[in-house]
Order: structure tokens, then sequence, then C-alpha cells
């Protein structure tokens, strides 16, 4: 998994291993901070063997250096999908996406902010952005990055990073049912002051 204090991907992924550990959608401060849910990220964590040495992108090393940088890992759908012809070059066995039960989701929002600090042609400026974002062909050039369209009139078809890679287990749909909320602040900081405690300096 990504450093979590070089990618958010790294940091996310401690939440949806808290999910895992707790069965539930929703994580508090009071969970990440319990001695026994700590005993077992750490626990898992320690499969990494050495977080400075990998880059804020690794599936990226995992492409350049195979097996020797890790056996598999919890990593962002896209980094995968964009990199897997090179994954495959250097794994002896073909490696195989599989998605966990508790997902978290980068929804990538685009924020319009109003307020004193911005005039009405700003607003309107952000507004015509936001819908040249969302357009077909703009939301087909994310989905070529193996990112999934916002836009519903862009469809995951065969010829998409999607479909290339099925045998490997990507998947068109994936069920939203056991999406992770996202935590709060707080709880998201106590995450990165623990792996900072215990892990950073292995």
């Amino acid at each position: 998994m990504p450093n979590p204090n070089k990618n958010a991907a790294g940091l996310l992924a401690m939440v949806a291993a808290a999910g895992e550990y707790y069965d539930k959608t929703s994580i508090t401060t009071e969970d990440v901070t319990n001695p026994k849910f700590q005993v077992w990220l750490k626990e898992l964590m320690g499969a990494v063997t050495d977080f400075s040495s990998l880059s804020s992108y690794t599936v990226e090393d995992l492409a350049l250096f195979g097996y020797s940088v890790g056996d598999g890992g919890q990593l962002l759908e896209s980094d995968l999908l964009v990199n897997m012809g090179g994954i495959q070059t250097r794994w002896a066995d073909p490696l195989v996406i599989v998605y966990p039960k508790y997902l978290t989701w980068f929804d990538f929002p685009f924020t319009i902010w109003m307020g004193p600090e911005t005039s009405a042609t700003e607003k309107n400026a952000a507004l015509l952005f936001e819908k040249f974002l969302l357009t077909a062909p703009i939301q087909s050039a994310a989905a070529a990055r193996g990112l999934r369209p916002a836009n519903t009139e862009v469809a995951l078809g065969s010829d998409s990073l999607f479909g290339k890679w099925k045998d490997q287990g990507a998947l068109v749909i994936v069920p939203r049912t056991t999406r992770m909320r996202s935590p709060d602040r707080d709880t998201l900081r106590a995450l990165l002051r623990w792996f900072d405690l215990n892990v950073k300096g292995r």
C-alpha cells in the first residue's frame, strides 16, 4: 500500500482495513484508537517491509520491479488499470484484482466556493468549467485513465480498461453496499498519527 504520508490511497487503505475489522461502513476516532484494533493494524501493515523506500505511487513500483516490491497490495483501481500492462510483464503469475468487501471511494469532487472572496463572474466560470468536465468526451478521457465516469452517458464497455482487464478481475460494476463513509478529520488525523508513531520509522 502507498505511504499514507505521500498518497491519500495509503490513508484510505487503513480506513478500508478498519471497515473490515469492525465489519461496518463507518468508523470513528474511538474505533481507530482502540488498542486491540491498533495491534491488528500493526500486524497487517507489518507486511510492508519498508515504507520509506516506496514512491508515492506504489503501483508503478509493482510495474517496474515486480515481486521484489511485494506479492500484492491494497491500491487504487485506476492506478492498477493504467499500469496493468507493465505489471503483467514483471510477474510470472498474472496479477489479479480482488475487490475487498469494504471499499473506499475517491469521488474527486468539484467544489464551487461561494463567499465574499468570489465574484459572480468567478462563480459562473466555475459552473461552466464543471459543465465542461461532465461532458461525455471529458468523462471518456477520465475512463481511459481508469477513473469511473460520473456521466451516465459514458459506458464502460469491453474496449475500456475495465473491459480489457476483466480477466484479471476488473469489474465494470462494483457494488456500493459496503462503501466506506468518509471519516471526519479527527479520525483521519488519529490514523496518520498512529502510522507516524508505530509504522513510519520501521
